[in-house]
């Protein structure tokens, strides 16, 4: 599947990624699971300057969850670390592609060094004007929803759909693609109100050989679902 194939076709807006499996790519090779995480890095950088080369809008990274607190403290020190020390020195491969940094998640939950990392990015991108790349850190779907219903009680505003939608932590388009790599099928939580029509793939590959050829294969499955929101389509006669 090349990129002229994709771009003869209808692309997603909204790609969100759930990275899976950078533990298990260190483990099988006896390496620490943090030797993981840094090569999944790698992985992340690919894709989205994959994505950006497509021109897609938005794409959604599930960088670290509200759960992910749950692991050892050694691996989740250094996952923090990892987020702090890149987000900033990674900012000309930003400007290199035209990305913009966003963030969703808990950001006051967050180590105050890596809110102002967060911060940072995002001021230092703002201009740019292509690909958005949102990352996930401290998220959690079901407490994003949380936050959004107490912000309208405090408001005392009716409940709707737009109204909950409105007071999400970005204001980001639906999901059109999820794609889960590492083998598992499931949701872990993760954008639960913009999902609710994505069309999911599963990738049994480990994210840190996740490639743009796997990428851009994932992105044609998506090309070919008939996307029907609910409704039934008249056949063609």
């Amino acid at each position: 599947m090349t990129k002229d194939d994709l771009l003869s076709l209808p692309l997603p807006n909204h790609v969100a990624v759930i990275m899976d499996g950078n533990g298990r790519w260190a483990q099988r090779r006896g390496l620490p699971r943090t030797a993981g995480h840094k090569e999944g890095l790698t992985a992340a950088k690919k894709i989205v300057a994959a994505a950006s080369s497509l021109g897609i809008k938005y794409i959604t990274l599930y960088t670290f969850s509200t759960e992910n607190w749950k692991r050892a403290q050694e691996e989740v020190g250094y996952l923090m670390s990892l987020i702090k020390r890149h987000l900033r020195a990674e900012f000309d491969f930003y400007k290199k592609n035209g990305i913009k940094i966003d963030h969703i998640g808990d950001l006051a939950g967050l180590p105050e060094d890596v809110q102002n990392e967060i911060i940072k990015a995002k001021e230092d991108t703002a201009h740019f004007t292509g690909t958005t790349c949102v990352l996930a850190i401290n998220y959690g779907g079901r407490d994003e929803i949380v936050r959004a219903v107490k912000s309208l009680n405090a408001e005392k505003v009716e409940i709707t759909e737009q109204a909950i939608s409105t007071r999400l932590d970005a204001h980001l388009p639906d999901v059109d693609l999820l794609v889960r790599t590492g083998g598992e099928e499931r949701l872990s939580n993760f954008l639960l109100w913009q999902a609710a029509y994505a069309e999911f793939v599963f990738n049994d590959t480990l994210w840190p050989d996740y490639n743009e050829e796997a990428f851009f294969s994932d992105i044609a499955i998506f090309q070919k679902r008939n996307r029907r929101f609910g409704a039934i389509l008249e056949q063609k006669k």
